[in-house]
């Protein structure tokens, strides 16, 4: 869960540095196509697309949190949220390769489902799992990582690391690594007491 919300601020930051390579790709693949240069507000429009797409992601993971956490159970959740998230950077960073801005837009779309589910199904099921004593400080776990993952999404767009022309596709694709590491470390974790015992009537697997 951690990973997860570290992920969503990475998501959240590493947009802003390529901006201007973005736009000169959007620019590059439109002349290919279609054999003329898009007008300035053609690529404003895109690059609009391809930054509030985010958002939009992000309330439709955020909508079927409640649903997932309970069909599948908190853990669950959290391992199917990096499904998107695996596929959006996958997209991200093939874009360049096949000549598509439109896979960045879907890639967007994809990393905000996943950022917009695990924001919600983290809290919940950190809060369910904390020792009473703990439970205060494990939950400002969502912010203090998502704030974290804001600074490393801006440290890897610096021109010194990432954000260079040649490795903005690479840039994009940075959020497939916390989802990785989700992916190999929370099978390891238990499920929710709460979600155990009121959602499967497990008693002795809440204990």
């Amino acid at each position: 869960g951690i990973t997860g919300t570290f992920h969503y601020g990475l998501q959240v930051s590493i947009i802003n540095s390529p901006a201007e390579y973005i736009q000169s790709f959007i620019r590059e693949t439109w002349l290919k196509r279609y054999g003329s240069s898009p007008s300035a507000e053609m690529i404003t429009l895109m690059w609009s697309f391809i930054v509030s797409i985010y958002s939009i992601g992000g309330l439709l993971g955020s909508s079927s949190a409640g649903y997932l956490s309970v069909r599948f159970g908190r853990k669950k959740a959290m391992l199917l949220a990096n499904i998107p998230a695996l596929l959006g950077a996958a997209l991200m960073g093939l874009s360049q390769l096949c000549g598509s801005f439109e896979m960045i837009i879907a890639g967007r779309l994809f990393s905000g489902v996943c950022g917009g589910l695990v924001q919600n199904v983290h809290i919940m099921y950190a809060g369910e799992c904390a020792p009473r004593k703990l439970r205060g400080l494990i939950a400002i776990t969502a912010s203090t990582f998502s704030a974290l993952g804001k600074f490393v999404g801006f440290a890897l767009g610096l021109r010194e690391v990432l954000g260079v022309e040649a490795l903005w596709p690479v840039l994009l694709a940075a959020n497939a690594v916390p989802s990785l590491a989700q992916l190999l470390t929370l099978p390891f974790f238990p499920d929710s007491p709460r979600y155990l015992l009121i959602d499967q009537k497990d008693k002795e697997g809440c204990i």
